[in-house]
């Protein structure tokens, strides 16, 4: 019973991801249209219309909304406020951290910490987080219903697999353009693999909002 439990959980847990992927990147999508009166490429991945930092928002809100009460507004806000801007700090410094570039830099905004998150983001945060109890409750109840079905692990199963391959290549193609940027030469097959089908044209079109930071 406890497999069987943990293993729904886990596909709650991975439709949310991608749920809150496609729909920060369509958010994303239009924020960029109504700044700069043009789309522009706001992917988190290689492949697909996937923005992961809300997707990993979205399953935060999950986990610790799902044991507390949530018919009181203003304490979901801060809540989702607080947890939102970890979340949008802790994927800014990864991302840093393990390929040299940012994708975000709030220093322009008063109140901001370190460029990574600000006051003003952290609302808009917890405004999402409001709208999550607001909307989600009827979309879970709809995947619990269905979420012990074959056809849905199977359906599951293959996204996962798509999701690691996409998350996996998308890490060592903006690694190897890290390495690029340094003038590290390929010193294998991946690494010439990598420079062949994601190069500097190909990375900066796809992330066009990704800047270097060093």
């Amino acid at each position: 019973m406890e497999k069987r439990r943990f293993l729904e959980e886990f596909i709650i847990l991975f439709w949310l991801f991608v749920l809150g992927s496609v729909i920060g990147y369509v958010y994303e999508m239009i924020v960029v249209l109504f700044q700069k009166g043009f789309f522009e490429s706001r992917q988190g991945l290689v492949y697909g219309p996937f923005t992961p930092v809300y997707g990993i928002g979205m399953m935060v809100y999950y986990m610790v909304l799902n044991n507390m009460d949530r018919q009181n507004k203003a304490k979901v806000f801060f809540i989702t406020m607080l947890l939102g801007g970890v979340t949008e700090y802790a994927c800014s410094y990864l991302q840093e951290y393990v390929f040299g570039t940012i994708s975000w830099d709030y220093s322009y905004l008063y109140f901001n910490l370190n460029g990574r998150t600000s006051l003003l983001h952290c609302t808009y945060w917890g405004i999402a987080g409001i709208l999550y109890v607001t909307f989600m409750d009827s979309i879970l109840q709809n995947i619990k219903k269905i979420v012990s079905q074959k056809k849905l692990k199977l359906v599951t199963m293959f996204v996962v697999i798509f999701m690691v391959l996409d998350i996996h290549i998308s890490c060592m193609a903006a690694y190897r353009q890290f390495e690029r940027k340094r003038n590290i030469g390929p010193e294998n097959e991946m690494d010439e693999f990598l420079d062949e089908h994601y190069p500097d044209e190909y990375m900066d079109r796809i992330f066009a909002n990704k800047k270097e930071k060093f």
